[in-house]
């Protein structure tokens, strides 16, 4: 009897410990103490000057390739385990996409470090002016959970060319993400250079009390302020890639096949959970029942029954984002799609009637596989419209009328804009990539990752040869001789 008890008493431990203990022991929370430590191990590093040298630079670049290529497998396992996320969807979008980018950076990185000069004015000769860019120094890196790997990985390189030491703070909700993160980072460098720190918010919050030189933060704009208060105490400089609710204008005058299949494929991609994907449809009037018709052909096309779970579908990433979604589903205005299954944390393709501007669902942004259409008639009311909103990251105009796409460049402001097609300028490597007011600040991508994180000093070398005397006290020269004696040495 007392062995018994004995067993039945282990067995309930055991499975305590394995469902409850276990989850708690795999999320590693860093002490501030150990924090700290990191940080202080990257200042000591850095003031060694070692991270400058473009060999140093070229040789991290090529570690970092060398570990996105050995952990491919388990970056793309990681994916399906967190979001259901497709395989060619993660390989694409998270692995290939990184690759891509460090390699340009490595091919170029020479010519990006090169000094920059600018044209002198007649008064310094003989002087040359220059900028030359420099590093910022420790840089805190804060990705989101939709692209947990890319996200963490496109800043990076930008990080490492421009010679910084770096700190990254993968998402907590993409835990199996982030822990291929840390393990591959732990595998290839040391950390006193490059270091990632994984937790909650409240570690989020204890890495933002700290000094940086430089923060970027990809997320929410609603997080994206606190960042900003958090960074504005200690004067430290930011990029914010936040989001927003990107219109999608769809002219008449368009192949519409095309334009729905391009439209279809950028929503629904990553299940909707990307900050470009177009987050709602103004259609014309003259077109609405074909756009539809075709709307539902092609996502038969794409995944057959899309009202069913699919392989080619991810999933919502967590039963708070589900429950945020099934929320915002009115079953009456339901045109497409609109089944879901909580305990799959999958929501169909779904296309939703919306007559007002002022719905629900038109007042953040969606994130997810819910696609609100609205109908319009005269372009330059619906330009007016979504010019008082908030400016989007991203403006999607399907249109083959050449005057309707100036009338949409010169009277909209967004982050990016794309006429007649979607998503896809993200992978271009050297097109900027960012936000502008609610959407975010600066850009980055290319050369213009070298650029984000790097500060570009300006240079003005001169001989001890002659002087101007008139530029020095005592004053004799007139009003007019001085405005000439300033544009000698301005230029």
């Amino acid at each position: 009897m007392n062995l018994f008890l004995i067993f039945y008493f282990y067995t309930i431990f055991v499975n305590f410990y394995f469902d409850l203990l276990k989850p708690i022991i795999r999320e590693h929370k860093m002490t501030l103490l150990e924090i700290d430590q990191i940080i202080r191990q990257q200042e000591t590093y850095f003031q060694t000057g070692a991270t400058k040298s473009l060999t140093f630079r070229l040789e991290q670049l090529h570690s970092l390739k060398s570990a996105i290529t050995k952990y491919e497998d388990a970056i793309i396992e990681a994916c399906a385990h967190d979001m259901g996320k497709p395989e060619l969807e993660a390989l694409m979008s998270e692995v290939a996409l990184s690759l891509s980018e460090t390699t340009h950076m490595i091919k170029n990185l020479r010519r990006f470090m090169n000094p920059k000069k600018i044209k002198t004015p007649i008064g310094h000769f003989p002087g040359k002016a220059f900028t030359m860019a420099e590093p910022f120094g420790r840089i805190l890196i804060m990705a989101p959970w939709n692209y947990p790997f890319n996200l963490a990985i496109a800043p990076l390189i930008g990080s490492i060319a421009a010679g910084n030491c770096t700190v990254i703070k993968p998402s907590e909700i993409t835990a199996n993400v982030s822990d291929v993160i840390e393990k591959m980072v732990k595998e290839f460098f040391d950390p006193e250079y490059l270091a990632v720190i994984p937790g909650d918010a409240q570690i989020a919050q204890q890495l933002l009390d700290r000094k940086w030189d430089f923060i970027f933060f990809t997320g929410s704009p609603q997080i994206g302020r606190k960042v900003m208060q958090a960074a504005a105490s200690h004067l430290t400089p930011v990029i914010l890639e936040l989001g927003g609710k990107s219109p999608c204008i769809v002219d008449k005058n368009i192949n519409l096949r095309v334009a729905v299949k391009r439209i279809m494929h950028a929503k629904f991609f990553n299940c909707g959970q990307t900050c470009i994907a177009p987050d709602y449809l103004l259609v014309h009037k003259d077109i609405k029942e074909e756009f539809i018709r075709l709307t539902d052909e092609t996502l038969k096309q794409f995944y057959g029954d899309y009202n069913n779970p699919n392989k080619d579908l991810a999933r919502i990433v967590n039963d708070r984002h589900f429950d945020r979604l099934a929320d915002l589903m009115n079953s009456e205005r339901i045109i497409l799609g609109g089944s879901k299954d909580r305990s799959q944390k999958f929501i169909a393709p779904t296309l939703i009637a919306v007559d007002n501007w002022n719905d629900k669902i038109m007042q953040e942004e969606i994130f997810g596989p819910l696609f609100p259409m609205m109908v319009y008639d005269n372009l330059d009311d619906t330009l007016k419209k979504i010019s008082l909103l908030p400016k989007p990251l991203t403006f999607y105009f399907f249109s083959q009328n050449k005057d309707l796409q100036e009338k949409v460049l010169s009277q909209t402001s967004s982050g990016s804009l794309v006429f007649n097609d979607a998503l896809v300028h993200f992978v271009i490597i050297n097109l900027p990539f960012g936000g502008v007011g609610n959407s975010g600040m600066g850009n980055y991508h290319g050369e213009l990752s070298f650029e984000a994180f790097s500060h570009r000093k300006s240079v003005l070398k001169k001989a001890l040869l002659f002087d101007v005397r008139q530029r020095f006290a005592p004053y004799t020269l007139s009003r007019k001789q001085a405005g000439w004696l300033f544009k000698f040495f301005s230029g």
